[in-house]
């Protein structure tokens, strides 16, 4: 199943962008070759392999809660441009 100029225009005008002839041309010969990769995969013989949702087994991997050194009050407000107390006082809105 090859892109077509027609199917590029389509997408553009969804993405509100606006592209020359030469980007037309470039971004349909772009998706054809990513097609044509998508399509090999789906012709490899993936019935020996388990389905999986994440390729790493990891399953919330929390690291310890210990307390260690800090920058102090004075120096987190260091370069603040304003400050209200212990709080950073940020422009509304």
């Amino acid at each position: 199943m090859a892109i077509s100029r027609d199917e590029v225009l389509h997408v553009a005008r969804l993405a509100r962008l606006e592209l020359t002839e030469d980007e037309v041309e470039r971004f349909r010969e772009q998706l054809n070759a990513i097609l044509e990769a998508v399509g090999k995969v789906a012709e490899l013989d993936l019935s020996d392999v388990q389905p999986t949702a994440h390729p790493l087994e990891l399953v919330n991997v929390w690291a310890d809660d210990a307390p260690r050194p800090s920058l102090t009050v004075e120096e987190a407000f260091a370069n603040a441009p304003d400050r209200d107390g212990a709080l950073f006082r940020v422009p509304a809105g």
